[in-house]
């Protein structure tokens, strides 16, 4: 395999930075810091920097698996026969197949990814975290000095699954990189309990202790796939402003007849078929097999079905040439958006007032593990330098949420729909591909420790109930001490939020 090229990731990020603009992406958006770390808040005098911790969503990847594409491209070579497609719409066709052949082969030839294929992390998804990285090791260099001078380990933690592997990988690679001393300090796992909470089942193995986060992701497990839950997304998916806009979009690609076809249905694709995809120096073929499981039975269904490709161009920019903005323009892609902001707030975030905190109870793990990591360094335990995790959407959106973050935990009652103009909750503010958490702690001679929370490393406020705990009223550095006995409040006891 081929070594990453490194400057073409960096004219990929320029790229990215001049093109993205206002695309209403949601959780599919490609990452960016979100400040300039020259606008950082200075440490408090006599404070030095002696530890970091993270929580990082995997960066940005292609579709996750062979099911949507190919439904669509069903329905498009349907409209083909019929002689139904719009000149632009018979453009698509080729789009959709560049799509399948590019996530067929993502990762082939990349340093560090083994299975090439849907669901890896693309070419800007392996910068996003590299660049993250070098980051973090410009924000701190004197820690990074201090853990190779005496030993400090830095805990690498994934979820397991593959493009969360990658990206610690990638994040670490990048660490070692600017500093080799550090690589015999790296020590990486894996934890599910930890960062894949939303998917335990029988095949994780119970203790005592972690029986709480067992018993909370099966009951978020069973609301996900609620009656209840089904119906929320049933009436999201009915609003007319999504109907009007999908049928704006498909009138560009399909003909009026097969859009009224389509809705009375009596036109419909799924998944099926197979697909063979080679790279281009011969030695890699990608044998797929469409499942026929997903099916698309309406216009609205298409729509949200071309929306899906359109934001996972966005993430490929490397591996994709097809324009997909040229089938989407930007008001109907805001629509598209809230719809998938308002699933996404009911299945994964704050969700429904009247449902307490099952959303984000089987985070109580990960918030107390950020508490015990802190605890340990206040206490005097300098034998971690940093903890670096690495998961998914679904760990990261209900972390926010047991934090307490302004316009990221908030509920809403029942009779109060989700939308843009009753909360202020943002997929892609809240999970954008790469989103992080981070915390850097500093101490001074007399032992005293600080904290400052990054979120997308924008200098982030801890919930309000804890303004006490600021070293001013505007400071952005919290003293740990009062911080946690501010949480010990608001969550009974932090540390034990996962024996409750």
């Amino acid at each position: 395999m081929k070594p990453l090229c490194l400057a073409a990731g960096a004219a990929l990020s320029l790229l990215l930075s001049n093109a993205l603009g206002e695309q209403y992406y949601q959780t599919k958006t490609p990452y960016q810091p979100q400040q300039d770390s020259a606008s950082y808040e200075a440490p408090p005098a006599g404070y030095r920097p002696v530890y970091t911790q993270l929580l990082a969503r995997h960066g940005s990847r292609g579709l996750s698996s062979f099911k949507t594409d190919l439904a669509l491209y069903n329905l498009w070579r349907l409209a083909q026969r019929e002689d139904a497609l719009t000149p632009l719409g018979k453009q698509l066709g080729a789009d959709l197949e560049a799509m399948m052949k590019a996530n067929a082969l993502l990762g082939y030839g990349v340093a560090g990814i083994s299975k090439p294929g849907y669901g890896n992390e693309s070419l800007q998804g392996v910068q996003e975290h590299t660049q993250m990285a070098q980051r973090l090791y410009a924000r701190l260099p004197s820690l990074f000095d201090s853990a190779a001078r005496d030993g400090r380990k830095i805990i690498v933690v994934t979820s397991g699954k593959d493009r969360a592997v990658d990206s610690g990988y990638f994040f670490s690679r990048a660490l070692v990189q600017r500093q080799p001393s550090l690589q015999p300090l790296v020590d990486a796992g894996t934890d599910r309990f930890l960062l894949y909470f939303h998917k335990l089942g029988k095949q994780d193995q119970v203790t005592d202790q972690l029986r709480p986060t067992y018993e909370a992701s099966l009951a978020y497990q069973r609301w996900a796939r609620s009656e209840t839950l089904k119906a929320i997304e049933a009436d999201i998916h009915a609003r007319p402003g999504l109907k009007a806009a999908a049928r704006t979009t498909l009138a560009g690609i399909f003909k009026p007849a097969f859009i009224e076809a389509l809705d009375a249905g009596q036109r419909s694709a799924a998944n099926t078929g197979t697909r063979d995809y080679t790279s281009a120096d011969g030695k890699f073929t990608n044998h797929l097999e469409g499942d026929g499981d997903t099916h698309i039975v309406n216009a609205t269904e298409a729509a949200l079905a071309l929306y899906e490709m359109y934001a996972a161009a966005a993430d490929m920019q490397a591996e994709l040439k097809a324009d997909f903005t040229r089938y989407i323009a930007p008001d109907q892609a805001r629509v598209y958006a809230e719809t998938e902001d308002a699933i996404a707030f009911y299945e994964k975030g704050p969700g429904r007032a009247e449902n307490g905190d099952l959303n984000w109870r089987m985070a109580g793990h990960l918030l107390a593990d950020f508490f015990k990591e802190a605890d340990a360094i206040a206490a005097g335990d300098l034998s971690h330098a940093a903890k670096l995790r690495f998961a998914h959407a679904e760990t990261v959106i209900p972390l926010a949420a047991a934090f307490g973050l302004s316009g990221m935990s908030e509920p809403l009652p029942a009779h109060l729909p989700y939308s843009y103009q009753h909360s202020n909750w943002r997929g892609d503010e809240v999970a954008p591909m790469a989103a992080n958490i981070q915390w850097d702690l500093y101490r001074n001679v007399a032992g005293e420790t600080v904290v400052r929370m990054l979120y997308n490393e924008k200098e982030t406020a801890f919930p309000p109930l804890c303004q006490a705990a600021r070293l001013g009223t505007y400071s952005k550095f919290y003293n740990y001490k009062l911080l946690r006995s501010c949480y010990n409040k608001i969550i009974v006891n932090v540390v034990d939020v996962d024996k409750q």
